[in-house]
């Protein structure tokens, strides 16, 4: 399997033009395609570089259980945007990968719809039963899928569940296959092309709780660049500030050119994505508190239907150090 990964993320390395024998000696950055965020207006114009002093590679994955694997391996160091539910799925598994920050709020933008054919919404959603439908396993979105599958009463085991990341679920989707799909970002937008959503943001937050994706890093990596971590954070809250305060149609154009996107899809995305600020992170609402307490609750959760055995607790799986060492930095 080790193989099988290296050997993947070297393909998916040079075509972005990275590396495997630079990987090593640089830092190498994973993120999402299609899921525009400020820090991407740095990424686009070096500002990384210059802030780090070194070259950081950028390389894709569609979901964040393909972000795990190549921490595990050893080719990325930080992850952008990870999903919570994959991150926990790594920490409980025994993997040294700790939160260092909150890196997108998201309710409005992941979500499951339903073939518009089937007339199927909230006030009949039993109708599912029997349907087959595009989940990308071990992520937030599987995790929104069936706590909202619960919350309708439906019985998921009726239900052919196929394990396909948003992009290919939703070209399936297009394509007159799968009856209801799950994702994110620019696939959910291109989902909803052709079905409608069960529950609104706010109705699914309130079924669902926060959804929100976390920056991780490599626990030892990050243990030994200390420094590294928090100039990175310090950059990308200040890209977020920018973007949160007044900058966002100046930064869009960039961030639309790295998230592979046009300009019009890239700033209807972002319209549904929150950038909490380094005070909120460090408060209780965030990190010094809500984090643990969620990330215990939704392991405790899984750790019932037998998908994961949960840790007694996830407090080592937080580390605010990095954020508050960025915070004093100019």
């Amino acid at each position: 399997m080790k193989k099988i990964l290296l050997g993947a993320l070297s393909a998916m390395a040079l075509s972005f033009g990275v590396s495997a024998a630079n990987a090593a000696d640089d830092l190498t950055v994973a993120y999402f395609p299609e899921w525009p965020m400020p820090f991407q207006y740095a990424q686009k114009n070096g500002y990384y570089d210059d802030a780090l002093g070194r070259t950081v590679n950028w390389v894709s994955f569609d979901t964040g259980t393909a972000m795990s694997a190549a921490m595990a391996s050893g080719d990325v160091q930080i992850a952008v945007s990870m999903g919570v539910t994959p991150f926990l799925t790594a920490v409980s598994a025994g993997q040294d990968i700790q939160a260092v920050d909150v890196a997108v709020g998201y309710s409005d933008n992941d979500n499951c719809v339903v073939r518009e054919s089937l007339e199927i919404d909230k006030s009949n959603a039993k109708e599912l039963e029997g349907k087959q439908v595009g989940v990308p396993l071990g992520t937030a979105a599987q995790t929104g899928f069936l706590k909202q599958m619960e919350h309708f009463g439906v019985d998921t085991s009726t239900m052919e569940i196929v394990d396909m990341s948003p992009v290919d679920s939703a070209a399936a989707f297009a394509s007159g296959n799968l009856d209801m799909v799950c994702g994110w970002g620019g696939p959910l937008r291109r989902m909803k092309e052709y079905g409608n959503v069960l529950l609104s943001g706010a109705e699914k937050e309130a079924v669902v709780g926060k959804v929100y994706d976390v920056t991780a890093v490599d626990g030892s990596w990050a243990a030994e660049n200390a420094d590294l971590v928090a100039r990175f954070l310090h950059l990308t809250h200040k890209m977020n500030e920018e973007y949160n305060n007044g900058r966002a149609s100046d930064m869009l154009p960039d961030i639309a050119t790295q998230a592979g996107m046009d300009l019009e899809g890239a700033t209807a995305t972002a319209s549904t994505f929150s950038f909490p600020s380094v005070d909120d992170q460090l408060s209780d609402a965030w990190l010094g508190g809500f984090m643990a307490t969620n990330f215990k609750e939704a392991t405790d959760k899984r750790a019932e239907s037998g998908e994961i055995t949960a840790l007694d607790s996830y407090d080592g799986a937080i580390n605010a150090s990095y954020l508050r060492a960025a915070s004093q930095l100019n």
